[in-house]
């Protein structure tokens, strides 16, 4: 990703009023509500691009549709000529963001930040206009500061100020400990914004302490303080967490196209009104009429998750892939068949006694479960058939008959090679 050149070009100030509004769409807080005009007009009047900085500490490559959310917005500022900075936190990652957590975070290797960077600038690219993206690692400023310096930026923040952060205080509260480490996180990511002289600043609102640190920090120092630009968190396939890998609700931009539309078809339905708004470039009006048809009855709110479905496909996999998606979908589950091309599993001779293998034994050599608990659970569940019979007797064994379809779940399909 390169350095860009500055493209911004004077605007009128309805077409201020009509850019600032297609931005802060889906937006959570904008820090202050009228800044975001006020930089607009400001980088209309000098031509000068505005600087976007995003702040990504390595510590999970695999990019969701949650973080998508933010991509997708900073691409907007893209397409409307300003540059995004991507601030990827080798050194900061060192000593472990402690936001919303109620204990420390474990620090990270310099190995481990290496390899989870090049991760994540190769799927970035997948949103971003690598034209319009400047990449800087933080240890660029912050690896060069001396004691001296890192006492000077202490001094621009307060314990009191610390610990108005509601992590921090329930931590205090508790008598659980709080490392000084973890104190110089917020003024650390505070100096990236000084560094590269940030106008905007994206993040969730959990990260609402440390951006304002920014503000205030650009201000102690006679810059022009940034705005903070809050994205709310996405909710996960399950419908009311936050989609995270680690909770296995996630759908990943990176996703084979008939995984993530499968994916999003078992979203329930509550939460497709805030899918569409931060997840599809889907107007607002016609959002509301789809949500509005889908609630009252008029439309079979499959229907409109279809749509749904097809439009996040084709964002990152363009329209044939949304449609041939679409049209396996509808052949698996509303006509019933196999999908075209399903993987093979081999039984080893030492798993078959007396022409039959046992059915927990089966669904772990398919690579459908990790282990023999949890395969069983699959089975007793109902959640377990053998061309299109269900079986449902954990401890029981089956037929070895070569060319037999093993379903597990909604979407797993594996054919038996004896």
């Amino acid at each position: 990703m390169s350095s860009p050149t500055p493209t911004v070009s004077p605007v009128s100030s309805p077409e201020i009023d009509a850019q600032a509004a297609r931005l802060a769409r889906g937006a959570q807080l904008i820090v202050p509500e009228e800044g975001l005009k006020a930089k607009l007009a400001k980088s209309a009047r000098t031509g000068r691009p505005l600087i976007v900085k995003l702040g990504l500490d390595p510590t999970a490559p695999d990019i969701h549709l949650g973080f998508a959310v933010v991509l997708r917005k900073l691409r907007q500022f893209q397409d409307l000529g300003h540059t995004v900075v991507l601030i990827i936190g080798d050194y900061t990652a060192l000593i472990g963001d402690p936001s919303g957590r109620s204990a420390t975070r474990p620090m990270l290797t310099k190995e481990e930040i290496a390899t989870n960077a090049a991760t994540y600038v190769d799927q970035l690219a997948r949103i971003l206009d690598k034209e319009k993206t400047v990449v800087r690692f933080n240890g660029e400023w912050l690896g060069k500061m001396d004691f001296a310096e890192v006492v000077r930026l202490t001094s621009h923040m307060t314990v009191a100020q610390v610990l108005t952060r509601e992590d921090f205080a329930n931590r205090f509260e508790a008598h659980q400990p709080i490392s000084l480490h973890e104190l110089l996180y917020p003024l650390a990511q505070a100096q990236d914004s000084v560094a590269i002289e940030s106008d905007i600043e994206m993040g969730g609102l959990d990260q609402t302490f440390n951006i304002l640190a920014g503000r205030d920090l650009q201000g102690a120092v006679g810059q022009d303080p940034q705005i903070g630009f809050f994205m709310p968190l996405l909710v996960g396939l399950d419908g009311t967490k936050k989609m995270s890998k680690s909770l296995g609700n996630y759908v990943g931009i990176s996703e084979p196209p008939a995984e993530m539309y499968g994916k999003v078809m078992s979203l329930p339905d509550a939460p497709m009104r805030d899918w569409f708004m931060l997840c599809t470039d889907v107007s607002e009006e016609e959002i509301g009429r789809l949500i509005g048809e889908a609630e009252s009855g008029a439309t079979n709110p499959k229907l409109v998750k279809q749509r749904l479905a097809r439009e996040i496909v084709g964002i990152y996999h363009g329209a044939a892939a949304a449609d041939a998606a679409e049209d396996a979908f509808s052949r698996l589950f509303s006509q019933h068949q196999v999908p075209d091309e399903i993987p093979d599993v081999v039984v080893p001779a030492d798993q078959v006694e007396d022409g039959t293998i046992g059915i927990v034994a089966l669904v772990r050599l398919a690579g459908f479960a990790a282990t023999n608990s949890e395969a069983r659970r699959l089975v007793e569940q109902g959640g377990v058939s053998l061309d299109g019979e269900k079986v449902t007797d954990g401890t029981g064994r089956i037929p070895l008959t070569d060319g037999t379809v093993l379903r597990v779940g909604k979407r797993h399909f594996a054919r038996v090679k004896g």
